[in-house]
């Protein structure tokens, strides 16, 4: 409120979200441990040890309230740089990026192999299977429940990214192809299309980003289709780990906007959405 307009327009929603995480002593603690880990250099050949990266990833989308987990995955951009910071979240060259892309229902069939990996990809196309008798595209309209089942999978060899910086359309991929598919290519590409053609999932994306989704989900929401094993023990991430010296942070402190738009809906919202918190588990 009293804001410029123009200078409204020219904020960064993902930079504040990565403050208002720094903000929490939780938030920032395991944000930065990931950081570190996910950027940590094994030898020449090796630049990270992406086991290590998918754990501590999901260390913080498991222990991490949704309302600061959510805005640095779906935060709005109104130009490249912010879209690259949030394409940037979850440190892709390591967790997301190979050297090749695998096949699809390759990296299906290795997802299907692990139970808790299994169990959140069925949860995401329970939940954010497209459904046209809805006003959103989602299954009774309810985003959240899409929007966590999504940052379920991040930590995986499933994990989904945003594929490039464009802020104006939304497309999320899985880090593989169809190629090399032969007669089992339209099951592919069908696979694929779950997550980079989803109308259920970019309308959710969209919804977070601009605050409109707070009043989309329903009362009681119902309870995900497969209940997913108890996680792993993990060592807890090392406290003194600051992540103001890498690349996806700066010294500038911005005004955080979105959490006075949304502050206190996201705090009730949070507790419908569809996350898997260690307390939950």
């Amino acid at each position: 409120a009293g804001m410029d307009p123009a200078a409204n327009s020219k904020s960064n929603h993902c930079l504040d979200a990565a403050k208002a995480c720094n903000l929490n002593d939780n938030c920032k603690r395991l944000r930065s441990g990931y950081i570190s880990t996910c950027s940590k250099e094994i030898s020449a050949t090796e630049h990270c040890s992406r086991r290590k990266c998918h754990k501590a990833l999901r260390q913080f989308f498991d222990r991490v309230p949704s309302e600061y987990t959510y805005r640095l995955l779906f935060c709005s951009c109104k130009d490249q740089a912010c879209a690259e910071r949030r394409r940037q979240t979850i440190v892709p060259s390591c967790s997301y990026e190979d050297k090749e892309k695998p096949n699809c229902l390759d990296l299906r069939n290795t997802c299907r192999t692990d139970h808790l990996c299994r169990s959140r990809l069925a949860d995401f196309h329970t939940n954010c299977q497209a459904s046209f008798q809805s006003l959103t595209s989602c299954p009774g309209d309810n985003y959240q429940a899409c929007l966590g089942s999504y940052a379920g999978l991040i930590g995986f060899d499933m994990t989904p990214n945003y594929i490039d910086a464009s802020p104006t359309s939304i497309t999320i991929s899985p880090w593989c192809s169809c190629r090399g598919s032969g007669n089992m290519e339209e099951e592919c590409e069908k696979f694929l299309r779950d997550f980079a053609e989803n109308p259920c999932l970019r309308n959710a994306i969209q919804a977070f980003g601009n605050g409109t989704d707070v009043n989309l989900s329903p009362k009681n929401p119902s309870p995900p289709v497969t209940v997913p094993p108890k996680t792993e023990k993990s060592p807890a991430l090392p406290d003194d780990i600051n992540d103001s010296n890498t690349i996806y942070d700066t010294s500038v402190i911005t005004t955080c906007t979105s959490v006075q738009e949304h502050g206190p809906k996201l705090n009730k919202s949070k507790e419908q959405s569809l996350c898997y918190s260690e307390v939950r588990l």
